[in-house]
């Protein structure tokens, strides 16, 4: 009898959550916070220097993070980001700033203002000024000036007194803004047509006043932006910028455009695959995935993170690895349903045997993710972010929301014996009555022997990893300046763009770089490296000039050895722990002997990876590690299913007398994964095809990385860890003759123990 309360309460909730996420998706995605890729700005990295004699502590760091901030909130960028970077560093992130060079000067600058005479000694500083006393006003002849409030009028009278007893020439009273000893000097400035100091007046006669006006060269623009630093506060020690990178407006809503309409199609593709593949089922993980999607942005919100371009990388990545749950839970039904169970059966014990292969492939996942957030910089920590809050939304959704809403629709009785709507042929079923096992199930690999080409298999592994030793060892990596330092320069032009124009542009900027590519669809986006770090003041001529002639800004990234040495070391240190966490995770809930595969493996899909890159001379960049760390996370996965399928067998066979029984052990597990392994690799490669056809140019490498690694991860995964644990346990049962694979539980007499 059909249940019909329970298929009307499934409609319900849909329609209940529908209405929840057509209401709310709107707003949600409008208070999601943009990283600078996807709506312009820069980023920089500032190492604090301190004085002679200066301890750089706690509340150094404090107070110059406050005066960086004072000075931010004057330029009205909304939710600024600015952390403090173990001892002496100190990172500001600005997303969405319109004038960026003016950000910059407003930043950088360290305002202590000083009042010298022609002999460059101090007679006042920053000290005595009025704190918020700095206002931007006009003098007599209506030129900009900045007015500033002095705590004594007494000490200006004493200061006004002695530039005027010095006698003409010399009665100047020099205004500097950062002043150097030892650097700068009134004598070397004098007569230069744009001088480091911003004015010196004649004074003639003793002032007796509290209000002083700064009269010099400026525009209203100059004389606002000195009042505003003269009200932030000068800086508590002087700041060297270390590493830096700029996203022009034009670029982060393009790169913002075009990974959406990637992401959509993406997730499309993926949706169709499930439903023509796994029929009704397949359309309940559609409606999961679509909640996964919403609760994932909507705890975005909650946490008032930031979403870079990776990171929506990540989130599509996510649809993509949240089928994983729903594809072994699916899979496992089938499996129960061909054995002869109902359908009720079926359900109850596919997602039993399949809970505890989810936990085991998410958990090993999320351990990579885990890891390349703590060492990850900025927009790697957004992927970092957005895949781990991926991971735990979809095992909470793909788990308990599917099982919920499916088993609503199973328990209605409406699909008992109409098995071809969760895609297993009337056929394929045995009798239940025969007591026949899921490891006795043919599968459509059967003739497969993949145990027995494990030596073709090693050769074929063997021989890519010396082609890419060879090519590592002759061409080494196409690094980019996050690793070797230096500037690199990325324009987008109106019209198809030459590499010998684009060079001769640079020329005129006084740059000469030969390392120049030109690439997007029109030709019209060009890209120059070079060794050199550019300055802040080079940075912004650059820019003020491009603008004019291209009509964009453009992206512009520094990076000083140091940070790029720093960059490579926490890398491998990135690599190596999520190897030996993984080692402990699968040694504890599976063996040894499981774990050291299992990292062989991942470490020769990431190796592969590398030797790619090293013999097509792509760039490797920031994002290249957050690709290795996430292969090394997904490929951990798929061996880790693998490996609780074999598990599972031996349990059922109990012991293991013979390598042939082992062997066959390897096989049918294999063969029985193969199904899973190859969906769930073909969704995630769906949602990464898309970012890497329709996405933005910026991740291109970064989705190509993945790519080339998914399908390591698929290879090593079939062809290479398994038949590793089975050489080395077939080595075992010779040793010992026998292979117990279960714990007999002691029998304990009824008879009273004498």
């Amino acid at each position: 009898m059909v249940k019909r309360s329970r298929i009307v309460a499934f409609f319900l909730i849909l329609l209940l959550i529908g209405s929840t996420v057509g209401v709310t998706f709107k707003d949600i995605l409008g208070n999601i916070k943009l990283g600078l890729d996807l709506q312009g700005g820069f980023e920089v990295l500032y190492e604090v220097i301190p004085e002679e004699g200066q301890e750089i502590n706690e509340e150094i760091m404090t107070s110059t993070a406050e005066a960086l901030n004072n000075r931010i909130n004057v330029l009205g960028v909304s939710e600024p980001s600015i952390q403090i970077e173990g001892e002496n560093r100190i990172r500001v992130q600005l997303a969405g700033v319109e004038d960026q060079n003016q950000a910059r000067e407003m930043l950088s600058t360290e305002a202590h203002l000083s009042f010298r005479d022609v002999n460059d000694n101090l007679m006042m500083d920053g000290k005595d000024l009025v704190e918020g006393g700095a206002e931007q006003t006009f003098d007599e002849n209506g030129q900009p000036s900045v007015s500033i409030k002095l705590k004594s009028a007494d000490k200006f009278k004493e200061v006004t007194e002695k530039i005027v007893n010095m006698g003409a020439p010399n009665n100047l009273l020099v205004i500097w803004l950062d002043f150097e000893e030892g650097v700068d000097s009134f004598a070397a400035e004098l007569g230069k047509e744009d001088p480091k100091y911003l004015s010196a007046p004649t004074v003639n006669q003793i002032f007796n006043q509290s209000t002083v006006s700064i009269v010099g060269s400026f525009t209203v623009e100059e004389a606002q932006t000195l009042a505003n630093l003269l009200d932030a506060g000068a800086l508590p020690v002087e700041l060297e910028e270390i590493y830096s990178t700029s996203v022009g407006a034009q670029f982060g809503e393009q790169a913002l455009e075009s990974t959406v309409i990637a992401g959509v199609i993406g997730i499309l593709a993926i949706f169709v695959f499930m439903i023509l593949y796994y029929r009704f089922p397949g359309f309940i993980s559609v409606a999961t995935l679509i909640i996964y999607t919403f609760l994932t942005l909507l705890i975005f919100d909650w946490m008032n993170a930031v979403l870079t371009l990776p990171g929506i990388a990540a989130l599509i990545l996510g649809v993509g690895m949240a089928v994983d749950a729903n594809v072994i839970t699916f899979e496992r039904i089938k499996e129960e349903l061909k054995v002869g169970r109902s359908l009720k059966a079926a359900f109850k014990a596919g997602n039993s045997n399949s809970l505890s292969t989810i936990l085991d492939a998410n958990l090993t996942t999320i351990l990579a993710a885990i890891v390349l957030f703590i060492y990850g910089t900025s927009s790697v920590k957004g992927f970092a972010t957005t895949l781990i809050v991926s991971i735990l939304v979809s095992f909470l959704v793909a788990v308990y929301g599917t099982r919920w809403l499916l088993g609503l629709w199973v328990n209605s009785n409406l699909f008992n014996k109409k098995p071809g709507w969760f895609g297993v042929k009337q056929k394929d079923m045995k009798d239940i009555a025969e007591n026949f096992d899921t490891i006795d199930l043919p599968t459509k690999f059967d003739k497969w022997d993949l145990v027995k080409h494990r030596k073709k298999f090693f050769v074929i592994s063997g021989i890519m990893v010396l082609a890419g030793l060879i090519s590592l060892g002759i061409f080494r990596l196409n690094l980019g300046i996050d690793f070797t330092s230096g500037t690199r320069i990325e324009i987008q032009a109106n019209s198809a763009l030459t590499a010998d124009e684009y060079q001769q542009k640079l020329k005129e900027n006084g740059i000469e770089t030969d390392d120049i590519v030109i690439s997007g669809e029109d030709s019209n986006i060009g890209v120059a490296r070079l060794k050199d770090e550019l300055t802040q003041d080079e940075i912004a001529q650059l820019k003020s000039n491009f603008l004019e002639e291209y009509g964009s800004e453009p992206n512009v990234s520094t990076v000083s050895p140091t940070v790029g040495r720093e960059l490579a070391k926490n890398a491998a240190i990135a690599v190596v722990i999520a190897s030996i966490g993984i080692i402990i995770y699968v040694t504890v809930r599976f063996e040894m002997k499981m774990a050291i595969p299992s990292v062989i493996a991942l470490v020769h899909d990431a190796f592969f990876i590398i030797a790619f890159f090293s013999i097509t001379r792509l760039e490797v960049d920031l994002t290249f590690i957050a690709a290795v760390l996430t292969i090394v996370g997904y490929s951990i996965n798929d061996t880790i299913v693998t490996f609780d399928r074999i598990r599972e067998n031996l349990r059922k066979r109990k012991k293991i007398k013979t390598v042939e029984e082992l062997q066959d052990v390897v096989n049918t597990s294999l063969r029985q994964t193969l199904t899973r392994s190859i969906n769930t690799s073909l969704t995630t490669i769906l949602a990464v095809l898309a970012i890497l056809v329709f996405g933005s140019d910026a991740i291109s490498n970064f989705a190509f990385a993945l790519f080339i690694g998914m399908l390591a991860g698929v290879y090593s995964s079939i062809c290479l860890a398994a038949q590793l644990w089975y050489v080395w346990k077939a080595k075992e049962l010779k040793e010992k003759g026998v292979l117990i694979t279960y714990k007999e539980k002691k029998k304990v007499s009824d008879e009273p123990q004498v």
